[in-house]
């Protein structure tokens, strides 16, 4: 009898923990997908980037390129895509870094030396010698 007990405990603590949570979030993906309305970036079951153009039932078009639809089911919509903030201070300004970077290189001191040399030449390979590689297998 005891042996029941624990079976049933085990089971109930297998769904509370493990299959509730897995259908809580199906149907949120669910709802998200079915949520999909004209003019939302969503992100394809194929890893395509697009914008929702046309939505009409199960069907809907997505644009991923200026001028080049596709076709697809909402099925094929793996993740709705929250809209871009324009003052997302991740985003960074490429203005603001080739300012920077050319703020570095006005700071190079070319009478800075790169490698120390000791005073002696550079070495250089010589034109007519063999430069084959050598096999190190």
């Amino acid at each position: 009898m005891s042996f029941l007990i624990i079976m049933v405990l085990l089971l109930v603590v297998m769904y509370v923990l493990m299959i509730r949570p897995q259908k809580q979030r199906q149907q949120q993906q669910q709802a998200m997908i079915e949520g999909a309305r004209v003019g939302d970036d969503v992100l394809t079951t194929g890893g395509i980037y697009g914008t929702v153009t046309e939505a009409e039932g199960d069907d809907v078009v997505v644009e991923i390129a200026d001028g080049l639809e596709v076709h697809m089911t909402r099925r094929g919509i793996a993740a709705v895509l929250p809209p871009e903030a324009d003052d997302d201070p991740d985003v960074v300004d490429a203005e603001a870094m080739e300012a920077d970077a050319s703020d570095e290189l006005d700071d190079f001191d070319e009478t800075d030396e790169g490698a120390v040399t000791d005073g002696e030449e550079p070495v250089t390979s010589e034109g007519g010698a063999d430069t084959t590689a050598v096999d190190r297998r």
